[in-house]
C-alpha cells in the first residue's frame, strides 16, 4: 500500500482493532509482572508496539498506522478504565488499591489461585485493611 493511498474503512477498523488488542495485552502483561522492570522489558515492549513487523503491516505516515496507534491507546487505557469500573463495583476493593494494593482480607472460604498469588504483593498483618 502506497503512503498516498487511502485505506478502506475495513482496513482502518482492522488496524485499530489490532492496536487495541496489543494495547490491552501490554497493560495486562505489565500489571501481572512478577519481577522489577528491566531494560530488556522496555526494548521488548518498543519492539512489540512499533517494531519492524508492525511497520511492515502499517507503513509510517499512513492511515493504517494512525488507526493502529489510536487502537493501541484505546486498548491500553480501556484496560485501566475496566479496572476502575470493577474496583468501583467491588465491595472488597477501594481506590487505594491503585496506590498500594490495599484490599479487604479474604473470607475463610476464599483463596487466591496459585498462578495469580505470585503477582500480588503479600499482605503484612494489619496492612491493607479497609475500614467499613
Amino acid at each position: 500500500m502506497n503512503e498516498s493511498d487511502s485505506a478502506s474503512v475495513l482496513q482502518l477498523l482492522g488496524a485499530g482493532g489490532f492496536g487495541a488488542v496489543v494495547g490491552w495485552y501490554v497493560y495486562y502483561i505489565n500489571r501481572y509482572r512478577k519481577a522489577d522492570v528491566q531494560l530488556s522489558d522496555v526494548v521488548t515492549l518498543v519492539g512489540a508496539i512499533g517494531g519492524a513487523a508492525i511497520m511492515a503491516l502499517f507503513p509510517a505516515k499512513s492511515d493504517l498506522f494512525g488507526a493502529y496507534g489510536i487502537g493501541l491507546a484505546v486498548g491500553f487505557f480501556a484496560y485501566f478504565v475496566a479496572l476502575i469500573v470493577m474496583v468501583a463495583l467491588s465491595k472488597k476493593f477501594a481506590i487505594e488499591w491503585f496506590l498500594d494494593g490495599r484490599r479487604l482480607k479474604l473470607a475463610d472460604d476464599e483463596f487466591i489461585p496459585g498462578e495469580i498469588e505470585g503477582t500480588i504483593r503479600p499482605m503484612v498483618a494489619g496492612e491493607g485493611e479497609i475500614p467499613g
